[in-house]
């Protein structure tokens, strides 16, 4: 039912500026300062006035407004939104500004992850080994690896089910500060339902540093934890280097997952990327979500342009974000 290599099994265990004169009422001080100076020291010599600091208005007049974040964001996507039925929600973050706010567009609207989910089963797997005191088994670091760099469903079934399906799920989303998402039913880890903030949100608790990480151990993932999932995410197949990695530079570092579903009932598809980019030395966390495409294709189309839209808005170097 899911995307991947291989077909759904059921779950089994562990094994298989222009400078002004002075105003007017200025001037008749001006005049006495310069006379005075002309009889004690002769022909008076014009001393240049200050330049205002860049970026400051002009005299007189008044800064213009600033406007938010998310609206920055949703004029930029303008040009890409999509019509008809499809759905679409974007958020972005800059992970080497001062200000950590995550930008975001359809914010509170749900979708269905498909295989982006399988990060978060990886990361409460983690979370889980961390609490017990031990390193991944050798089993489970094969799952783990066959479930991200090529979005493995089998595989997805048995961690799925290690972790204690939804439940497992939820305990690690709510350690890891994601709070609108919920684990899909049953053994349908597909179904899950997220939100594209709880998705940078996630992607926060991974790729961050030092004091910007959401959260720390023993309530997070450990440093080990984090270095690993970003590795298999930097590692996907290249049949599955698509998404948000369009956003990045060209020739740098990205590390993401994809997640794509047909609905049986529609014959419509679900097409989701979430991970990191990297743009002129900046990095970006990004998660497009997207429902109700016609095909595949077009809904990668969308997320690549969605992709491309939302780091081009967020892009520091180019154009800070309004405060």
């Amino acid at each position: 039912m899911f995307d991947g290599q291989n077909r759904t099994h059921p779950a089994r265990g562990l094994r298989a500026p222009s400078l002004r004169g002075c105003a007017a009422s200025c001037v008749a001080s001006a005049v006495a300062v310069a006379l005075a100076a002309c009889s004690a020291l002769g022909t008076p010599r014009e001393t240049p006035a200050p330049l205002p600091r860049a970026g400051a208005p002009a005299p007189g007049l008044a800064a213009p407004p600033r406007e938010k974040r998310g609206a920055t964001l949703s004029r930029a996507l303008r040009p890409v939104l999509p019509r008809g039925d499809t759905r679409l929600a974007v958020a972005v973050l800059d992970l080497d500004s001062a200000d950590q706010e995550i930008a975001s567009y359809g914010t509170g609207t749900t979708f269905e992850t498909a295989s982006i989910i399988k990060v978060g089963i990886l990361a409460a797997l983690l979370l889980q080994a961390q609490d017990e005191g031990r390193e991944l088994t050798v089993d489970e670091r094969e799952y783990a690896e066959a479930m991200i760099r090529t979005s493995d469903n089998y595989a997805a079934d048995v961690l799925w089910h290690a972790i204690g399906e939804a439940e497992g799920l939820g305990a690690a989303n709510e350690r890891l500060g994601l709070s609108s998402t919920r684990g899909g039913p049953g053994i349908r880890w597909g179904l899950t339902r997220t939100t594209a903030t709880d998705q940078v949100r996630l992607l926060r608790a991974v790729f961050a540093r030092g004091p910007r990480a959401s959260v720390r151990p023993p309530e997070g993932l450990d440093q080990a934890s984090r270095a690993y999932i970003g590795h298999l995410m930097g590692s996907i197949t290249d049949e599955q280097d698509w998404g948000v990695s369009a956003a990045g530079s060209r020739g740098s570092r990205w590390a993401l997952k994809n997640g794509w579903l047909q609905r049986s009932t529609t014959g419509l598809w679900i097409i989701n990327s979430v991970g990191q980019v990297t743009v002129h030395g900046h990095r970006y966390l990004v998660s497009v979500l997207s429902g109700g495409n016609r095909s595949m294709e077009a809904g990668i189309a969308l997320v690549e342009r969605t992709a491309r839209a939302a780091v081009g808005a967020a892009s520091a170097h180019v154009r800070p974000w309004p405060q």
